[in-house]
């Protein structure tokens, strides 16, 4: 699972003023380092459906956001999904 060091390290990286943990660039962010933990568990658990789910619902939270971020400010929205080699 994420830690409370990277979890702190990820705020740094994405936070667009001091003490931001709330911005749509900080919550991608977030959901993105989730998704490639729960992809690499379940690469070696296949069968682990229960996980998959909760991937799925982490993608839909992200797609959401993603949406938000383009509908507000497109630029941003390029920059950060360039930032995290994440297609939009």
């Amino acid at each position: 699972m994420i830690t409370k060091e990277d979890k702190l390290r990820i705020i740094d990286e994405f936070k667009r003023s001091e003490g931001d943990t709330g911005s749509p660039e900080v919550q991608i962010a977030l959901l993105s380092f989730r998704i490639k933990y729960l992809t690499e568990h379940l690469k070696e658990h296949k069968k682990d459906h229960a996980t998959r789910r909760g991937l799925f619902k982490l993608i839909g939270q992200r797609k959401g956001l993603l949406k938000y971020l383009s509908n507000v400010d497109i630029e941003r929205y390029r920059e950060l999904t360039s930032k995290l080699q994440i297609r939009g």
